[in-house]
């Protein structure tokens, strides 16, 4: 990840990483309501996010302002989507974790979790997989390589940040 991600970035990231399901969570659909403060800050922090996302983009693809016409709006839509199942997974780790403070964690529980985290692992790739063929059928599968390198990168300091901070299956919360 050092290739795409500048060092002073990493400590930004890693806040804004945990921050933007509970962001995206805030900002509508089925989240539960939230303090007016409190969902402010989290919109800062995930329009930094995003800020830092786009950048990124940006400075890797080195898009043509034609290709920029082109790509955006495909992007902006991909993150559209992506934030629907961001919001799916902020509310399936609260589960998760709700479930190890009150002890409900069993063994039909555990198969539960474990049957929707392999479908929203499905569901993110088939997600990145139709964004990947809209942006080479409008631009070229390099620059949709790019798209999917620098999403999976993103994605995978996400998600090593998040399991840094989930409880063991198994293991009581004290």
């Amino acid at each position: 990840m050092n290739n795409l991600i500048p060092a002073n970035w990493t400590r930004l990231l890693a806040v804004l990483a945990v921050a933007l399901p509970l962001s995206l969570a805030a900002q509508g659909v089925t989240a539960p309501p939230v303090d007016d403060n409190l969902q402010h800050y989290l919109q800062l922090l995930s329009s930094d996010f995003n800020s830092v996302k786009v950048e990124l983009v940006n400075r890797i693809m080195k898009l043509s302002e034609n290709d920029a016409r082109k790509f955006w709006p495909i992007y902006h839509e991909y993150e559209k989507a992506y934030g629907k199942q961001a919001i799916k997974r902020a509310e399936f780790i609260a589960e998760f974790t709700q479930s190890h403070q009150d002890g409900t964690l069993n063994n039909a529980h555990a198969r539960s979790l474990a049957r929707r985290w392999f479908k929203a692992q499905r569901a993110r790739l088939d997600l990145q997989e139709k964004y990947h063929r809209k942006i080479e059928s409008a631009l070229s599968s390099m620059q949709a390589g790019q798209f999917l390198q620098i999403e999976n990168q993103l994605n995978i300091f996400i998600d090593m940040t998040i399991a840094s901070e989930m409880p063991l299956v198994g293991e009581k919360q004290e």
